[in-house]
């Protein structure tokens, strides 16, 4: 396989290179799938056992030791120990009452797209800052490296599972840097801004990928392997109503329970429901908090994964409406993304998405997501026509009625998440999720297919999550699994996320 330079200096910039050597060339069948991310949330203190002798057990040891790397050492020794002190003084907030803990889980609030979290603070310490004695520093620059491990019963691919479709080997999924600065929006005085650049490199680059973005690696040369520019905007907040955000440029799809970076899930594979979803959007979207518990988007973007270059661009609208109660333990998110004539072109699905967050006791929690999605004019590709349209590269055909040339391909699916917090690091879960793809235009195979995944997460202070999954997958109408050869299909997989 070839591995871009961009590739390889980003594994060795983030000392991977043993993990970039022992990548293996493999071609697989294309699939595609689809915010947010639940960044390290705590400032680590240090043990004085851990520091020199000089050093007090507070933040300031271990920006007080003598290299950069020693302070990173420092910082995961203390965060692992659970020597993470909690602030004097809890950082301002200025939105409703936090529902869940974070940790365990990946986010303490209910979860939306295309905004900074607006009247939260950004008051993460990361351990690259905190090396960087940076830590006060409004621009941060953090990552992660998320590698896993799977077993399965199938052989050849086990799509359409996703985020974990090569069976039976370890993988590299994601190696993300990322540098950003959030604006402050607690404040209701004055404008600012931030910015979110980001680069994506593993397997699971194949998921986010945009057409017109670096997107022959995957479309022409089907690498197993590759980096994805994933997320480059910028957010100007205003202080209007509870808040404004406008942010343009390009970004993860708004809506969804899930996301495409790996800290911010509740699991490894991701639900049928996601795998079928965009990924990305490039355009603008305006945030708008009325009041605590009502919010608004409007927005407009080339289109679903893909550039403003490309010839499948088209102006496409988003709209978004968010709802939650006044004790945050339900919350309600209602969008329509990328709307338009709804023709057939590269990712040009019509998506109508709601999802419902419930919080039941401090204890317990579920997340549930509906969709429905279509496209209209989808070349013919059961073989059943004399003169067949050729359908896009990367973007599925759809299986008509004898004689049809085209037709609308429709699909719809949902999915829920029961959730269990066992202790502060740890929580266990049950997702269940059902997809109807009738004529097959999101995952090649039509049918109905079902999957439920038993799963876990253990953190290890706030900067290690360990998290393993049983999940068991069926095909109704036809075999759908190991590339159309079985109806069933059994998975376990565990991966490792190592935040810095």
């Amino acid at each position: 396989m070839k591995i871009s330079l961009t590739g390889w200096a980003l594994c060795l910039g983030l000392v991977l290179p043993f993990v970039c050597e022992s990548m293996q060339a493999q071609d697989t069948k294309f699939d595609r799938a689809q915010t947010g991310l639940a960044p390290i949330t705590v400032a680590a203190a240090a043990d004085e056992n851990l520091l020199p002798a000089t050093a007090d057990a507070s933040h300031n040891s271990i920006r007080q030791s003598v290299s950069v790397w020693n302070r990173f050492g420092n910082f995961y020794l203390a965060d692992w120990k659970g020597l993470a002190g909690a602030p004097a003084e809890p950082a301002p907030r200025r939105a409703l009452d936090a529902p869940l803990d974070s940790p365990p889980f990946p986010s303490s609030d209910w979860g939306y797209g295309g905004s900074t979290a607006i009247g939260l603070p950004d008051s993460n310490v990361y351990p690259t800052m905190s090396a960087l004695k940076q830590e006060k520093n409004r621009v941060r620059l953090y990552g992660w490296v998320d590698a896993s491990v799977n077993a399965s019963t199938s052989s050849d691919t086990n799509y359409p599972l996703t985020y974990g479709f090569i069976p039976n080997r370890p993988v590299m999924n994601q190696a993300v840097l990322i540098l950003e600065r959030q604006p402050d929006t607690v404040q209701r005085s004055h404008f600012d801004w931030g910015f979110h650049l980001s680069g994506f490199f593993g397997a699971d680059y194949r998921y986010t990928i945009a057409k017109g973005y670096g997107s022959s690696q995957l479309l022409e040369d089907n690498h197993q392997y590759g980096f994805d520019p994933l997320w480059e905007s910028v957010d100007l907040y205003f202080p209007v109503k509870e808040g404004l955000i406008v942010r343009f440029g390009r970004f993860p799809s708004v809506p969804g329970i899930e996301t495409q970076l790996a800290p911010g899930n509740y699991t490894i594979s991701h639900s049928l429901v996601f795998s079928a979803a965009p990924s990305t959007e490039t355009g603008a979207v305006a945030t708008l908090k009325l009041t605590p518990q009502w919010m608004v988007q409007l927005g407009i973007s080339a289109g679903h994964d893909v550039a403003p270059w490309t010839e499948d661009r088209k102006p496409s609208a988003i709209a978004c409406l968010d709802y939650s109660t006044r004790t945050n333990h339900d919350n309600l998110y209602l969008c329509a993304s990328g709307i338009n004539d709804g023709r057939y072109a590269y990712d040009n699905v019509q998506h109508f998405d709601l999802t419902w967050n419930h919080r039941f006791n401090a204890k317990w929690n579920t997340l549930t997501e509906m969709w429905g999605m279509y496209e209209r004019d989808v070349p013919n590709v059961a073989h059943n026509v004399a003169d067949p349209l050729p359908p896009e590269t990367g973007a599925n055909g759809a299986f008509c009625a004898a004689g049809q040339r085209s037709c609308l391909a429709p699909e719809y699916a949902a999915m829920n998440y029961l959730n269990y917090e066992v202790n502060s690091k740890l929580f266990v879960g049950l997702r269940s999720d059902f997809l109807n793809d009738k004529k097959g235009q999101r995952t090649g195979i039509a049918g109905k297919y079902t999957e439920n995944t038993l799963y876990a997460t253990k953190t290890f202070g706030t900067t290690v999550m360990l998290r393993p999954e049983l999940r068991f997958d069926h095909s109704w109408d036809r075999p759908g699994y190991n590339g159309g050869k079985a109806r069933n299909q059994l998975f376990f997989g565990v991966d490792l996320i190592y935040k810095f």
